[in-house]
């Protein structure tokens, strides 16, 4: 761009060397040569045993004229009105390069001088400085009939220039002959390689890191929909490129990246103040040079825009021209640490009207400051009388409440003059005329390491960096209506990672808000969503779906482990609850006292027979099978209690064989009881011997055979796949059934089934005696209290099917509860009713019906 920029000037060499002409400026003379030009003066000038440059951006503008190609062109020259802020750091070079003048342990019996020049904010009037910073100040050359060496001395270092584009174009000149150049205000992650820029340092720290912590504090505040807008030169896009890659890492969305160049036409600034009104984003990041974001700001304000928060690269959010763009109030961006340098506003101050008039720059200060016209200037309204006060000015010349970029002024020049004591001192002194040559000043500066009178340490790394430390800035307007820069937290890149940034008071947001503003593309999600990000859109940028059931919603929808669930918010899983028909449920408190009640029924029962035992009603429904039917009946109902509480290995292994084995005996004693009857019937015809086959040890061996039968069933059933307590996470997604898994599920049906048939069998026999001529036929009540038993059974299959939960155990309790007191109640209630109420009929005659049988 530099080479550009230029061109003009080298087409105008080349055809002069072409046609042989010769400018009216140029006289030959034997021995010596003179420039086409005279130097240009610097602005500020003290003359020493060692000159230091300087290089600052003091005017705006640089006076442009139509190249004609015909005649020499003019001299460049700056316009506009002057930055006080770059005046004061001009002087503060002036004022670091006295003290160091009368200190005794730096540069002892040494005196600095110092050369700085105005680059106008213009790469143009940066290389002709540099130019003249390489070549001396002496118009004439004496090396006979050669131009190409200078009989002045070139500074041995540069303290500039401000602006990273400008000090791109320098260091390539500068580094060609290893003239050191350290920079107070180029920030520029690019001026970083030393491979382009080996003779560049600086006291500033890197866009790199100032575009991470940007990123850094968008993501801590929230922002995730913001815009972009930055200047379009070195500066702006590498500092642009560099926050948008660690805002991407951020998951932060940019809705736009606008850039623009103050040389650019109205019609470019139009449209990004355009842009910036129509945008959904209240953030706008801005990484601009201050002559870029004046000229958009006055766009700005014709027709201002939606409130934004703006946040700021240290090149203008320090800067105290912009505090009166109100729309900026409640700004934040890091700036370089705030200081106090001793001695610099006295220096500043100590400026009488004398002294203004031996520098062109102070008697511009002096003129414009007082709008007067000091003795010998042109133009003004009237002249300066001596009444003008300094002291009562109120500008960024004499603002040093807020010494930042000051500071970096002050540490470059201190810098560059341990560089030089470092080459020509020892010990105890230093040696003015000792020769070295700018490589060597170069390769001190890189090692130096010291503390400045203001406690700033000064180092650099291998790339010519500092370490980056900020201020995090806010503009904050104060009672009286006036907006001022405001320290609120800090920034430390040297800190361990998540530790470097922290916020240490309160901040003052646009419209003077309390409460951090939103920017967001899309809203979060309500809980039970995701999103879904909008086709053709940034990801920040979402619909928000509805999550299948058993998911919480986060970046995507997410399933809880199997045995855990969403909790009421949908943003967290919690364990499932545990179910199981325990024993303080209210039904499992209702079954217990039914189970309990049935048992003592039969015992009961039991103690009515056994009292009776001698009656005919109980001796002639055989005694021995109805106390063991009792029995039996009494652990039926107790085993019932086994399958209430929680699951365990021996519950499970005991309720489902405790229930088999004693119903079987149950329906065994019913099945010898059904076929003493038929035996008894048989028995009483003319010949028949039949009871003798089913007498009471028959009877016995029956009940034993067929128990031991259900017996084996279930040995074998445990010791090959035995029932153990299991969670049912199928049947329920919201919670778990604790029960007990069947194991074999052939074991369980083989129990279920040998009752079944027993149970069958022994309906079919009572069915067949059920008609049989006596005044108490017993195998009456034994048929329907089978048919109970196999109806019971059978409904129990689609219940227990059907049953959620702790209710598919409670279904299986109440079937043996109801198959138990239906055998009870028929097989025993009519017997215990005849021997308690109706003993009259408790007679042998009645009970072989050779009397007529009442109505129960």
């Amino acid at each position: 761009m530099s080479f550009i920029l230029i061109s003009p000037l080298l087409m105008f060499l080349l055809v002069l060397w072409i046609t042989g002409l010769k400018p009216a400026a140029y006289k030959s003379a034997p021995g010596s040569c003179r420039v086409w030009e005279d130097p240009q003066k610097p602005g500020l000038y003290l003359n020493g045993d060692f000159m230091i440059g300087g290089s600052f951006a003091i005017h705006s503008y640089m006076k442009s004229e139509e190249k004609t190609y015909t005649r020499q062109p003019l001299p460049p020259q700056c316009s506009g009105s002057m930055n006080f802020r770059e005046l004061r750091f001009a002087r503060a070079m002036e004022f670091t390069i006295q003290e160091i003048n009368n200190r005794t342990d730096l540069l002892p019996g040494i005196t600095l001088g110092y050369q700085i020049h105005d680059t106008c904010s213009e790469v143009l009037m940066a290389v002709k400085a540099a130019f003249q910073f390489a070549n001396g100040m002496e118009p004439f050359f004496n090396e006979s009939h050669s131009c190409s060496k200078s009989a002045a001395a070139a500074v041995p270092a540069l303290v500039g220039d401000t602006y990273s584009i400008s000090s791109m174009s320098v260091t390539r000149i500068l580094g060609l002959f290893g003239i050191p150049q350290v920079s107070h205000y180029a920030t520029c992650a690019c001026l970083s390689d030393k491979s382009k820029y080996p003779a560049f340092l600086r006291t500033v720290p890197s866009d790199h890191h100032q575009a991470a912590a940007l990123a850094k504090i968008v993501k801590y505040f929230g922002w995730t929909w913001i815009g972009a807008v930055r200047s379009d030169s070195d500066y702006g896009n590498y500092g642009m490129a560099s926050f948008l890659k660690a805002a991407q890492e951020e998951g932060i969305c940019v809705e736009y990246s606008e850039s623009y160049y103050r040389t650019e036409p109205r019609s470019k600034l139009e449209r990004v103040a355009n842009v910036i009104r129509r945008s959904t984003a209240r953030v706008l990041v801005a990484f601009l040079h201050e002559g870029d974001l004046r000229f958009l700001l006055e766009e700005l304000v014709k027709q201002p825009p939606p409130p934004l928060q703006w946040v700021g690269s240290d090149a203008w959010i320090i800067d105290p021209e912009f505090l009166r763009f109100n729309m900026c109030a409640g700004a934040i961006g890091f700036g370089v640490p705030r200081s106090v340098i001793p001695g610099l506003r006295e220096f500043l101050l100590d400026l009488s009207p004398a002294q203004a008039l031996k520098s062109p720059l102070l008697t511009e200060f002096w003129e414009s400051s007082f709008s007067c016209s000091l003795k010998g200037s042109s133009g003004g309204a009237r002249e300066c009388d001596g009444s003008e006060d300094i002291r009562a000015l109120q500008n960024p010349y004499t603002d040093t409440s807020q010494l930042r970029v000051t500071n970096l002024v002050y540490k470059a020049t201190y810098a560059i003059a341990h560089a030089i004591h470092g080459v020509i001192c020892n010990d105890t002194q230093c040696d003015k005329s000792a020769k070295f040559t700018p490589w060597q000043i170069l390769d001190q500066l890189k090692r130096v390491n010291f503390t400045t009178k203001n406690d700033f340490q000064v180092w650099f790394d291998s790339s010519g960096d500092p370490a980056a430390v900020y201020d995090l800035i806010n503009w904050q307007v104060r009672k009286d209506g006036t907006t001022d820069f405001i320290t609120v937290g800090h920034y430390d890149s040297s800190r361990p990672r998540g530790q470097e940034f922290r916020v240490s008071r309160a901040i003052s947001w646009m419209g003077r808000q309390i409460e951090v503003p939103r920017s967001v593309c899309s809203e979060s999600c309500p809980p039970g969503t995701r999103k879904a990000v909008q086709k053709g859109k940034p990801v920040c940028c979402s619909d928000c779906i509805p999550c299948a059931e058993g998911e919480i919603n986060s970046l995507n929808c997410l399933h809880c482990p199997p045995e855990f669930w969403p909790n009421t918010q949908r943003d967290s899983c919690l364990p499932k609850p545990v179910e199981f028909l325990s024993w303080d449920d209210t039904l499992s408190i209702i079954l217990t006292a039914f189970s309990i009640s049935g048992a003592f029924i039969s015992v009961c029962v039991a103690a009515v027979f056994y009292k009776h035992k001698t009656s005919p009603i109980v001796r002639a429904n055989n005694s021995e099978l109805s106390f063991l039917l009792l029995f039996s009946l009494t652990l039926c109902f107790l085993c019932s209690l086994t399958f209430i509480g929680q699951p365990s290995e021996w519950s499970c292994m005991l309720r489902h064989t405790a229930f088999g084995i004693t119903f079987v005996l149950c329906i065994s004693c019913v099945l010898g009881k059904t076929i003493v009857v038929l035996m008894a019937f048989r028995a009483t015809l003319p010949g028949s011997n039949t009871m003798k086959w089913f007498g009471p040890p028959q009877q016995r061996l029956s009940v034993l055979v067929f128990t031991l039968v259900q017996v084996l069933i279930c040995v074998v059933w445990l010791t090959t796949s035995p029932p153990l307590p299991i969670k049912n996470l199928k049947q329920y997604k919201e919670r778990i059934i604790l029960e007990c898994g069947l194991g074999s599920a052939i074991g369980f049906w083989a129990v279920l089934g040998y009752i079944g048939l027993l149970a069958l069998l022994c309906f079919i026999l009572a069915f067949l005696a059920r008609k049989l001529p006596d005044n108490f036929n017993e195998a009456r009540f034994i048929t329907f209290s089978m048919l109970i038993f196999c109806a019971v059974w059978v409904t129990l299959i689609p219940s227990y099917v059907s049953s959620p939960g702790k209710f598919t155990v409670a279904v299986e309790i109440f079937a043996i509860l109801a198959s138990s007191f239906g055998l009870i109640f028929c097989i025993f209630f009519p017997k215990c009713f005849i021997i308690m109420f109706r003993p009259e009929q408790n007679t042998k005659k009645h009970v072989m019906g050779k009397e007529p049988s009442k109505s129960l």
